[in-house]
């Protein structure tokens, strides 16, 4: 089922004018879910809406909080997210970022007391898009063991590395695990096998069954111990550059609220050398054979335009059921 662009965000409006977020608090949030449906990231799209708004109502996601500056020295800040909705604080942080690297080349945002960003990548394509590098990452509740452990331990802090390109944006966007949860609750959803191992069951035995793996609560970290390693650097600069909550306190008061992020921006070289670095990379990874007959080579953030298209002249692709439950909220 598919829908057009602008009736998925006017409905995602309309709930949030309800839940008492302002008519401008409102448009923004809409326009981030409903662009993230359109890039094709339906799991922080339309599908996460229903949680979002759930949040809200309990409290946990403060629709008239608003961010502030605590702390500053020289292109570093920090600042305070007082539980209001995660994406505006962090569009919030990004601008700030951005433009801490136009006065320094450089600039580093973190925040304490925010909530989830949804899609990370949407203040990688924010950065990419105002000429600069981005790079941002969060912690999150616990929901990934680290190497050798059975127990959730560690969050699957999502990084986001961003390069403008005139030609499209080089955006990588990643969870930790090799699937994030979102995608594991998709294919549940459509009762489909994952393409490769993402987890091990409830006998430790590497799946392909995101239901035994969801039940097992032991996501495959990628890069096996070297994702384990990761998430937890991540945790650890998320936590003391914010002087916020780490995963442990996040997770010890059972709810995903209240967590910390950062965002980097860096202005780079704007001139014909720099370009034709970044063409010279693109150019020679895509030189590589195809696996399959009739396959393509893509950088990070290729396939995400493609959709984004197909998506604008067809209609945003949507889950039924999910679109009738917000149609009803």
């Amino acid at each position: 089922m598919r829908i057009p662009f602008d009736q998925l965000q006017a409905e995602f409006k309309r709930v949030l004018i309800g839940l008492n977020f302002s008519a401008d608090k409102a448009e923004k949030c809409a326009t981030i879910f409903a662009s993230n449906s359109l890039d094709g990231v339906y799991t922080h799209g339309l599908n996460r809406f229903p949680v979002f708004v759930q949040h809200v109502k309990d409290g946990l996601v403060k629709p008239d909080a608003e961010p502030v500056r605590e702390a500053g020295m020289g292109a570093i800040e920090q600042w305070n997210g007082n539980y209001g909705p995660g994406m505006l604080n962090a569009g919030t942080c990004m601008a700030q970022a951005i433009q801490l690297a136009h006065d320094n080349g450089i600039g580093c945002v973190a925040i304490k007391n925010t909530n989830h960003w949804m899609r990370g990548g949407t203040y990688g394509w924010q950065a990419a898009e105002a000429g600069y590098i981005g790079i941002c990452f969060t912690n999150t509740i616990a929901n990934l063991p680290p190497w050798g452990g059975l127990d959730p331990r560690l969050g699957n802090n999502p990084l986001v590395i961003a390069v403008p390109r005139k030609n499209g944006h080089v955006v990588l966007d990643m969870a930790i695990s090799q699937y994030a949860v979102g995608k594991l609750y998709q294919y549940q959803a459509k009762n489909e096998a994952l393409p490769l191992p993402g987890g091990y069951d409830s006998e430790g035995k590497l799946s392909t069954d995101a239901t035994a793996i969801l039940q097992s609560q032991r996501l495959l970290p990628v890069g096996f111990w070297k994702g384990s390693g990761l998430s937890l650097i991540l945790d650890l600069l998320a936590t003391v550059l914010s002087g916020g909550n780490s995963t442990a306190k996040v997770t010890a008061t059972g709810k995903e609220a209240g967590i910390s992020q950062v965002f980097i921006c860096i202005k780079p070289q704007s001139d014909e050398h720099t370009a034709s670095l970044i063409e010279e990379i693109i150019t020679y990874t895509k030189t590589s054979t195809p696996e399959q007959d009739g396959g393509t080579i893509s950088y990070p953030g290729e396939n995400t335009l493609l959709t984004r298209q197909r998506n604008l002249k067809e209609g945003v692709l949507v889950d039924e059921k999910i679109w009738n439950t917000v149609l009803g909220l």
